[in-house]
């Protein structure tokens, strides 16, 4: 479970609720597996905060946290959650490539996209560098080429092609599109006013997925 909270006091109201629910029913929550994380707004950050406690121990405070998977951090950036994707991949494909190098073209092309095109909540990536992002897409050209048996130096545009294969940014817009539907669509009132929110950053990636080269000029009109 995750508290969202503007402030100190009002995740201290927060909490209290949660112990005065799990008092009331027989349960207790596990102060030791419990922490607590600040979200920096632009360059303000605090060195030093009241102390939060749970069940009166004092919550232990982080840069970055997984939650369902997912890791999420102080500056809000994708980078770390980039590089757990990009080792899970490299995972992935070496174990492919190791038991199944006996096996024709299609099926090794079917276990691709079975396992290697998953890119886990992909559609959440909004603030990352340059780096990370690339990093994650050479190794997605390079696990289809350690898997097929063709050479580093082959055109990955031209043996996805070939195979019938999505590419790395096919992927991603995708999974973009399909997320921005589902949320588009949601009867939640905070999802859709999320989808809707033209000034939101995670809408504004979506749609630049799709139109990268169209630029507005509001002096314009």
């Amino acid at each position: 479970m995750v508290l969202l909270s503007p402030s100190i006091g009002a995740m201290r109201r927060l909490l209290r609720t949660c112990e005065q629910y799990a008092e009331a029913h027989g349960l207790r929550y596990n102060s030791t597996k419990s922490e607590m994380m600040v979200v920096k707004a632009g360059n303000k950050t605090y060195s030093t905060l009241p102390s939060i406690t749970l069940a009166g121990t004092p919550l232990k405070r982080v840069a970055n946290f997984k939650y369902l998977g997912h890791w999420v951090s102080e500056n809000l950036s994708d980078n770390l959650d980039l590089e757990r994707e990009r080792r899970a991949l490299s995972v992935r494909c070496n174990m492919l490539a190791r038991r199944f190098a006996r096996c024709t073209k299609e099926v090794k092309t079917t276990l691709f996209k079975a396992f290697c095109q998953t890119f886990y909540t992909c559609s959440l990536w909004v603030s990352y560098t340059g780096k990370a992002y690339s990093a994650l897409r050479v190794q997605y050209n390079n696990a289809f080429r350690v898997l097929m048996g063709l050479g580093r130096r082959c055109s990955a545009s031209g043996m996805f092609c070939e195979a019938g294969v999505d590419g790395f940014h096919a992927i991603m817009r995708k999974r973009c599109y399909s997320m921005l539907q589902r949320v588009s669509a949601s009867p939640n009132i905070i999802l859709n006013s999320v989808a809707h929110r033209w000034d939101s950053p995670v809408v504004k990636y979506w749609l630049l997925l799709h139109a990268p080269y169209i630029r507005l000029d509001h002096k314009n009109y």
